[in-house]
């Protein structure tokens, strides 16, 4: 394992060397985010309901009290997904948008997955959602990619965002039961109710008695199983919507949401 780790140093340090990285708010040399344009991001230091419009501020969340309801307002209790976790408003021409931008478009910089997770570990942290009692007997989910961008792409964004939440909350990612089964416009270009269209019957869990199996022996230990599903900006919710409906048809209990980056 040491040899290893001695290895991947020297990999990197040539990497550095030869092909060196530009902070993407100041262009200065030697990380994609510097410490002073990471300064100027707004960390959120609150959580909110689902709401599409006017998303209400949610109360900090109480000892002993029932998770399951503490991401939702009133409006927003059929909503199949749980709640939401983000840490930074996605804002026209920001640097999250460059951040994120790059990280999934050309020239696919598959590294910001590192400096992302980080950012949403900082919101953790900031409202208290650092605890045992949240990420206990959890898992993981990325929302998947279809095919064709995969093949694009050469990864998954958000499993890559996943497994670096993974390295740090210490919580297990589970790739292979959440499948995007159809090719699928791209959401930008859509309208809300569109949106929610495009993706209807898009995802399956690709082997349903896995994951309940999964999630009653999780159960059994006496804690609430809890999913969550990782993706990179959450804008109408329409995806999320759609995967923690999926999930829970196959059994999931709670399907909570973790984003970089909401869209205001």
């Amino acid at each position: 394992m040491t040899y290893i780790k001695g290895v991947d140093k020297i990999k990197n340090f040539f990497l550095d060397l030869f092909f060196p990285c530009f902070c993407l708010g100041c262009q200065k040399e030697g990380s994609y985010l510097c410490e002073d344009c990471k300064a100027t991001l707004d960390i959120s230091e609150f959580n909110y309901c689902l709401c599409n419009k006017n998303p209400l501020l949610l109360p900090p969340l109480q000892k002993n009290a029932c998770l399951r309801r503490q991401g939702k307002c009133q409006k927003c209790q059929s909503k199949n997904l749980s709640g939401l976790y983000f840490a930074l408003p996605y804002k026209e021409k920001s640097l999250t948008r460059k951040l994120i931008h790059q990280f999934k478009y050309e020239p696919y910089t598959k590294e910001l997955a590192k400096i992302l997770a980080k950012l949403l570990i900082e919101h953790f942290i900031i409202t208290n959602k650092n605890t045992e009692d949240i990420f206990e007997n959890s898992v993981l989910i990325p929302v998947p990619l279809d095919n064709k961008k995969l093949k694009n792409r050469g990864y998954n964004q958000s499993e890559e965002l996943a497994k670096e939440l993974a390295k740090i909350i210490k919580i297990p990612v589970v790739s292979n039961y959440l499948i995007k089964t159809k090719t699928t416009k791209s959401q930008m270009e859509l309208s809300g109710k569109e949106r929610e269209k495009n993706l209807q019957g898009a995802f399956m869990v690709k082997n349903p008695d896995n994951l309940k199996r999964a999630i009653s022996d999780l159960a059994l230990r006496g804690f609430p199983q809890k999913i969550f599903l990782v993706d990179d900006v959450y804008t109408t919710g329409s995806t999320m919507e759609e995967c923690a409906r999926t999930l829970k048809q196959a059994g999931a209990k709670q399907v909570w949401g973790i984003t970089v980056a909401r869209e205001e």
